[in-house]
């Protein structure tokens, strides 16, 4: 991969890390990508919000109800993964 396609994953990953470390509050500052989301007491609402702000901000749809995503969903970098693979594949 080039450097340009490495700078927007990046940017893509920062962006993410942003939206949850915004729904995770106190001790927010601390979230990477293996911060397990259990641990950040992100509630299925929260979790809801989430997916529907990056759909947005990426143009992307996320297909999975909310206890899919909480079974699939188990890592900060989970996210990164699968929201990269929906906007890969649009582009």
């Amino acid at each position: 991969m080039g450097e340009h396609g490495q700078h927007r994953e990046d940017t893509l990953g920062e962006s993410i890390l942003a939206r949850i470390r915004a729904h995770a509050g106190e001790g927010s500052s601390g979230v990477e990508l293996s911060t397990r989301l259990e641990d950040l007491g992100i509630h299925s609402l929260e979790l809801t919000e989430i997916i529907f702000d990056l759909e947005e901000e990426f143009g992307i749809e996320i297909d999975m109800n909310t206890a899919d995503a909480w079974e699939n969903l188990n890592t900060v970098s989970d996210i990164v993964d699968a929201v990269r693979a929906l906007v890969a594949a649009k582009t």
